[in-house]
């Protein structure tokens, strides 16, 4: 007997969600625990992960995260969840755990493109186990940060930027009127006195790319006083607003959503530290030092 997969919660947690109420997230692992695992030995419940979180609520967490990003629950409100259209359509007498778990995995297949992974075979090293571990999390972190901005309110995304530009060291910023911004949605001051300035285009896209109609308006926008200019979206940059980027007189940095997860991760930008592990490794200078 051992402890469910995280993969193998999914079903329990569809169960549990089934009626369609919007439930607390913590509620949520608290019933599936008590409807499925209860049974289990207290010594297999008891167990935790190296930051003294109950295992078997760890895997819970995981399974409702994969479930969100295959479109079968949902988030109505910070810290709830509820089940989807698509995951009520889920039978699971006719519906294998199997079929599932690619279809959770598949939805979001594509959104790792930029992201290199470590292939873990079973000669792996523990420090490539580590390794792949981590870049698993921060896969994940990522995937769920750029659905996060592309849900946001288009002024909150804007603001959002601009704290990430303050952040990297480009200093302190100044946000434009809403209603007359010109197509410029923030103006960041290079130095104190504001001789130099780099202007900010920021688009919150679901699924439309950044085209080159877009570039060029944003250079029209531009006031003589700054020929630098950073164009952010959540989506992407289709090739003619790449070459019209590259091919201006100002110099305008593109960054997509892809990049952009990348960089607030970097930076600490809408996450923040859960964890941190210690790992240990053997002081040949205590043995061999002449005081022993």
């Amino acid at each position: 007997m051992e402890l469910p997969k995280f993969n193998e919660t999914f079903l329990p947690i569809l169960e549990v969600l089934r009626d369609g109420k919007i439930l607390k997230g913590s509620d949520l692992i608290k019933l599936v625990v008590e409807k499925y695992y209860s049974n289990l030995p207290d010594e297999l419940l008891s167990q935790t992960t190296k930051s003294g979180d109950r295992l078997i609520e760890n895997r819970i967490a995981w399974g409702k995260s994969y479930l969100k990003k295959g479109g079968l629950v949902h988030y109505p409100q910070r810290g709830y969840i509820q089940i989807t259209e698509k995951g009520i359509q889920v039978n699971p007498e006719s519906v294998s755990l199997e079929k599932i778990q690619s279809n959770v995995i598949s939805f979001y297949e594509p959104e790792k493109r930029s992201v290199s992974t470590i292939e873990v075979q079973d000669d792996a090293t523990p420090q490539d186990l580590i390794d792949s571990g981590i870049e698993k999390i921060e896969r994940e972190v990522k995937n769920e940060l750029l659905s996060k901005l592309k849900e946001i309110d288009p002024y909150a995304f804007e603001k959002i930027i601009l704290i990430l530009l303050n952040k990297m060291g480009y200093g302190d910023f100044v946000e434009t009127s809403k209603s007359r911004d010109g197509g410029i949605d923030g103006i960041i001051n290079e130095d104190q006195l504001g001789l130099e300035k780099i202007y900010i285009q920021a688009k919150r896209y679901n699924e439309n790319k950044v085209r080159e109609t877009d570039i060029r308006n944003f250079i029209g926008a531009m006031s003589g006083d700054t020929r630098k200019g950073i164009f952010v979206t959540t989506s992407t940059f289709d090739d003619s607003a790449k070459i019209k980027a590259r091919e201006a007189h100002h110099t305008i940095i593109l960054i997509d959503g892809s990049k952009l997860v990348d960089l607030m991760h970097k930076f600490n930008v809408g996450v923040q530290v859960k964890s941190y592990y210690e790992v240990k490794i053997l002081d040949n200078d205590f043995f061999d030092t002449e005081e022993i």
